[in-house]
């Protein structure tokens, strides 16, 4: 079971991570806000662990910060969340807001995550209300630029075509979203682009 990885980041996108940890490439799939938090290829890093083990895979799960780890550990325990989806609600939402919509049993912010249904939304304030104690915030790093779109923007373009929209439904979103003064960081960003997806 691997718990904890220190590495080398070789490649960084908004849903996936490759560690070098002595020779050995170690790929993880991760939340949009771990990728803020991840230096630039070729920085060390360190990243809690989630193991997750199936039948026909072995798939690792990498979080910044051990408290979302342990969010993503309380969503897996609902049952019709699993591991993906999981990262996707940790995507859609900070922690912190996670934590306060499902104690305050706030539905219609949950189900602005894509994937996320009312029914799904109610097993989650249901099951996890009285279990969080956990919040969690990461900071944010920049990236290379490409034409056309700044870095942020275009890696929250890739963030959403990674959670199921097309390029020009996503360009649309950072589009309405740039026009909001709530901040222009990736992690602002990604979260208002995704509520203009809907």
């Amino acid at each position: 079971m691997i718990a904890h990885l220190r590495g080398v980041v070789l490649e960084k996108h908004p849903n996936q991570a490759i560690l070098d940890v002595q020779g050995v490439g170690y790929d993880l799939t991760i939340p949009v806000s771990t990728f803020t938090a991840l230096p630039e290829a070729g920085g060390e890093a360190r990243l809690y662990v989630h193991t997750h083990v199936r039948e026909d895979a072995i798939s690792l799960f990498g979080f910044s910060a051990k408290a979302e780890k342990a969010l993503f550990e309380k969503l897996i325990s609902v049952s019709g969340i699993g591991p993906k989806l999981a990262i996707t609600i940790l995507s859609g939402l900070a922690a912190s807001e996670l934590v306060n919509a499902i104690r305050n049993g706030d539905l219609q912010q949950l189900v602005r995550i894509p994937g996320i249904g009312k029914k799904t939304a109610e097993r989650l304030v249901l099951e996890l209300r009285e279990k969080l104690d956990i919040v969690a915030g990461p900071t944010a790093t920049p990236a290379k630029p490409k034409p056309g779109f700044t870095a942020n923007e275009e890696d929250v373009i890739s963030a959403l075509m990674n959670i199921g929209a097309n390029r020009p439904a996503a360009e649309a979103a950072i589009l309405k979203a740039k026009t909001e003064a709530s901040g222009d960081d990736f992690e602002t960003l990604f979260r208002n682009a995704l509520r203009h997806l809907r």
